[in-house]
């Protein structure tokens, strides 16, 4: 049965199903979260407002700021509090939820100007602490059921295993935690959920105590990153299966199940193996097998034995199902594959911008050679559009990439289906912001890494 004809009778808040969220007007602004932490520069993170409107006299330039109370949070992913997947609710979406990963503190954001989001209430990291014992919040998910979902990557001191907050979405009160059993699971970060599926699939990195202060590879020997899926009951709360992804599964991060909500799989990328994983349900189990493989590339000077890994730190899925896109954040190229057969992944566009290996294809409106490299995406709801950013974590960009310059720009779907840089589109961000970093990218009327359908 095709997904249009299992909308449900779907009121409320989002959209009643991927066709009809992909037939929706382009949108006109990004938010996009904006990072002084790292920088030196002692000025408090912001979100940022990005005018993508091509006709605007303003295109590509950031006409907006929401600053942080405080200094210090390091925004780092952030989400709605209501979206597709809450579609019998009475709540509209009016509120994104911004935490700080390393304050813990959590804001809310009024966005009923689009392009003046303002502050309407904080939710102090002490308090989550003292309530829930949890900290350093990642991944947020609307859920159904009026409430926000929010993957915690630590306790109360930073160590794992961590757990999911649960925020009401009405009134935005801390509503406890979302697992009734925590089950075996050492690490947390990213989670998704499919509705039909009665299932949530989470992943791991590590406890920010390991992270936090940068990437140290004999952590990895010492048990100390994750390459587990763990597997939840959505109606129970509970975990009902582990999976270990092997010696090929290390810190296997984001979670992107297809969108179709009779879908019983999907992709993780598996970031220091530098491959992606096919996560599906097989007579009753879920298992999962590598569909796409970066292969290492040598380096002189490169301190580690086998090669620079492809670090896929990020990737995105196309509504209909049939387009992955995925960030190589140390090799410098941002990947698309045809993935209509999710078993059989094809080659369609490759795009370098910076990168350690010297193959930066630059951008002809950046001030010079690109450094990071293609980090942070997303894909506008009709597909036609990539966006990307190239900051990844304040240490690790320090670590990785010194003195890091952050940047946007974006790649457009051509006539052969492959997508291409827009050479009239760059956003040089370190000098628009006087020299903040850019991480993750959002949509106003939600998008690709925040729908999920009943």
């Amino acid at each position: 049965m095709s997904v249009d004809d299992h909308t449900h009778g779907h009121s409320g808040p989002g959209y009643a199903s991927p066709q009809v969220a992909r037939e929706q007007a382009p949108e006109q602004y990004i938010y996009v979260a904006a990072l002084y932490e790292g920088t030196g520069i002692d000025k408090p993170d912001f979100i940022a407002v990005v005018d993508v409107d091509r006709s605007s006299p303003s295109y590509g330039q950031v006409v907006g700021r929401t600053e942080m109370p405080n200094v210090g949070d390091e925004l780092h992913h952030f989400g709605w509090n209501a979206c597709s997947s809450a579609c019998h609710s009475q709540l509209q979406r009016d509120t994104l939820i911004v935490p700080g990963f390393r304050s813990s503190r959590i804001h809310l954001l009024d966005v009923s100007d689009p392009r003046s989001p303002r502050i309407k209430q904080v939710i102090e990291g002490d308090e989550i602490k003292q309530k829930l014992g949890l900290s350093a919040p990642h991944t947020v998910h609307c859920m159904p059921g009026d409430i926000i979902t929010i993957s915690m990557l630590g306790d109360a001191e930073g160590n794992s295993p961590g757990g999911f907050a649960i925020l009401d979405a009405r009134d935005f009160s801390i509503a406890g935690r979302w697992e009734l059993e925590e089950g075996d699971h050492e690490f947390m970060y990213d989670f998704w959920y499919q509705p039909r599926q009665n299932t949530l699939v989470s992943s791991e990195w590590g406890a920010p105590n390991t992270f936090q202060d940068g990437f140290d590879p004999a952590d990895v020997g010492a048990g100390k990153y994750g390459r587990k899926l763990h597997f939840w009951d959505l109606e129970r709360r509970v975990p009902v299966q582990t999976l270990d992804l092997g010696d090929d599964g290390w810190i296997p991060l984001e979670l992107r199940w297809q969108h179709d909500p009779d879908s019983a799989q999907g992709f993780v990328g598996v970031t220091l193996s530098s491959n992606i994983k096919r996560f599906y349900r097989d007579n009753g189990s879920w298992d999962a097998e590598t569909v796409i493989d970066v292969v290492n590339e040598p380096l002189e000077g490169w301190p580690l034995e086998g090669g620079v890994p492809g670090l896929i730190t990020d990737l995105v899925l196309s509504l209909d199902d049939k387009d992955l896109f995925f960030s190589n954040w140390l090799h410098g190229d941002l990947r698309h594959y045809d993935v209509s057969d999710p078993r059989h992944p094809q080659l369609k566009s490759q795009v370098w911008l910076g990168g350690l290996l010297g193959r930066d294809g630059g951008h002809p409106k950046a001030p010079g050679p690109l450094n990071g490299a293609p980090q942070m995406l997303q894909n506008s709801l009709d597909g036609d559009r990539v966006y990307v950013s190239n900051s990844l974590y304040s240490t690790w960009d320090n670590q990785f990439y010194p003195e890091l310059r952050g940047w946007i720009t974006k790649l457009d779907r051509q006539a052969d289906g492959s997508y291409a840089l827009d050479e009239d589109f760059f956003v040089d961000f370190h000098e628009q912001t006087d020299g903040a970093r850019p991480h993750e990218i959002h949509l106003p009327g939600g998008d690709c890494t925040t729908e999920i359908f009943q």
